[in-house]
């Protein structure tokens, strides 16, 4: 249903609704990151290489910033040194590789791709899924 405006209450009325949009769109984006983020280390700790069981469940994700500035950082809480040897595979000591075990990548980009088209959608619907 249209709301009747005063022309003299018209900036007024538009300021609002671009605030309220802004608003709208900024906390549903901030919801799709935080859920991408969790999916992202879920995703990690699911295809990490297991042998203890200690690297799969040292991954962690950590929130840094305020307000609409919000990061979230994955990473390698108890053996940060590995992540990247079984992420991209190594030279033995006596000649010879071992093999890569991707788990980190695939997950960003099943993941990521993802998120960045329901964002589209999100500012273009409004804050709405």
């Amino acid at each position: 249903m249209a709301k009747t405006v005063s022309i003299d209450n018209l900036g007024a009325e538009i300021a609002l609704a671009v605030q309220q949009y802004t608003e709208d769109v900024s906390e549903a984006i901030l919801r799709e990151v935080d859920a991408t983020s969790k999916a992202v280390l879920d995703d990690i700790q699911a295809r990490s290489p297991v042998r203890t069981g200690e690297y799969k469940k040292g991954w962690k994700r950590k929130k840094d910033g305020k307000g609409d500035r919000i990061k979230y950082t994955i990473y390698q809480a108890k053996k940060p040194r590995i992540a990247h040897l079984l992420e991209f595979g190594h030279a033995k000591i006596g000649g010879g590789r071992v093999r890569a075990r991707e788990h980190i990548r695939p997950a960003y980009e099943k993941h990521v791709p993802a998120m960045e088209k329901r964002i589209k959608r999100i500012v273009e619907n409004g804050g709405g899924p």
